[in-house]
């Protein structure tokens, strides 16, 4: 029977009497694996006999990792990559043909923005943008080429919300797969598939990891698509993860409930904190009971995050000075680190999307995006409260 979370990201898909009873699985640092002869070979190349072959087809350290994500999505299936970008383009790649279309929500990830860009420029993949608030506009931005939708949710860094039951229904109308960037909420705060989308992915880089450490990426859903991701895009390639990676993805995942916990508590004390300080113009966070889609964030997710940008009274340059009078918070890009992290998404993580479209979703200038850690919120704030001051 199968356990509650907190006891899935630690025992899950792992039994230690199958590794010489080893507590915590072994790292299997081999690139490659023997047959006992050449016609075990010939099966396990023909598909015919289970086993390993080579680490880029699969790796045992790899496979317990991926078996412990698809037990918390709920799914079938999961792959991990060598990054939260080979996820996204393996995934990408493996739905679209020259000549498609992919909706996507309105505001993704900046490097996911430049992929977009690169195949629609190399290969004719054509892209639209919507904030898909409601069925009407969901079904507007569809094409008869629609291949896919990619949804981040909540956006990077607007925080804004999309209702992922309601898109996966209209979606299943035309057979239209749903992708979603599920990298800020992990498994533990919103599952896709229990939603009806088709296809989950996470930069586990950020809070699967959770101590900076790790450059990854994980993909989950249907077996049978999965399985065509991982005989194509990932196979041929070649965006795999090392087997060291995925073991202290492994080891991370053992605190991810302990850990979302702390980040979403500090973050709803600072939002609060920010809400209420004179220098700030707005605060976008899932937990603000002021934004028009906080019914959305009630309904799918089981806590707001630890993800919060706001934007202040001021300028570029002033957001930018504000940066440089932290003390204890780290300028940095990336997110779900132990440390508190700020980034000006305008000229870091989104420098790449041109200024009128990062205008169109919702970047301004003046934005911040903090990712909160795990210190004493008391600490966080006094470090942000003297930095607003000044």
């Amino acid at each position: 029977m199968k356990k509650k979370f907190e006891t899935e990201v630690i025992h899950g898909n792992y039994d230690s009497a199958e590794y010489q009873d080893s507590l915590v699985p072994p790292i299997f640092q081999s690139s490659t694996f023997t047959f006992a002869n050449a016609q075990q070979g010939e099966r396990r190349f023909a598909g015919e006999e289970a086993g390993f072959i080579y680490s880029r087809l699969g790796n045992p350290t790899v496979k317990i990792l991926e078996e412990r994500i698809a037990n918390l999505e709920g799914a079938e299936k999961a792959l991990a990559f060598g990054s939260g970008m080979a996820a996204v383009s393996a995934v990408l790649f493996s739905f679209v043909k020259t000549g498609d279309h992919i909706v996507c929500s309105q505001g993704v990830y900046g490097c996911t923005f430049g992929l977009l860009q690169l195949m629609r420029e190399k290969f004719d993949v054509s892209h639209a943008f919507s904030f898909m608030t409601t069925e009407e506009e969901v079904r507007s931005a569809l094409t008869e080429n629609t291949a896919c939708i990619y949804i981040e949710t909540p956006i990077n860094p607007t925080m804004r919300l999309v209702d992922l039951e309601m898109v996966s229904r209209v979606a299943k109308e035309k057979g239209i797969p749903v992708i979603v960037d599920n990298t800020f909420c992990t498994p533990y705060l919103q599952k896709p598939l229990e939603l009806g989308c088709d296809i989950v992915i996470h930069s586990a880089t950020k809070y699967i990891c959770g101590h900076g450490d790790v450059i990854a990426g994980i993909v989950a859903g249907n077996e049978e698509r999965l399985n065509k991701i991982s005989m194509t895009t990932q196979k041929d390639i070649g965006g795999i993860i090392a087997p060291f990676d995925a073991w202290l993805l492994l080891r991370g995942l053992k605190t991810l409930h302990l850990r979302m916990d702390r980040h979403c508590e500090n973050a709803v004390k600072l939002a609060s904190a920010l809400m209420t300080h004179p220098a700030i113009d707005q605060v976008y966070y899932p937990g603000n009971p002021k934004q028009t889609d906080f019914n959305i964030a009630q309904k799918q997710m089981k806590k707001p995050g630890g993800l919060i940008s706001f934007t202040i009274k001021g300028s570029k340059q002033d957001a930018q000075e504000l940066m440089n009078k932290l003390k204890l918070i780290k300028i940095a890009v990336s997110l779900g680190d132990a440390e508190t992290l700020i980034q000006h998404p305008a000229t870091m993580t989104h420098a790449v999307v041109p200024v009128q479209k990062r205008i169109e979703m919702g970047i301004p200038d003046n934005m911040l995006r903090l990712s909160v850690g795990l210190e004493a919120s008391e600490d966080i704030w006094e470090d942000l409260e003297q930095a607003l001051q000044k």
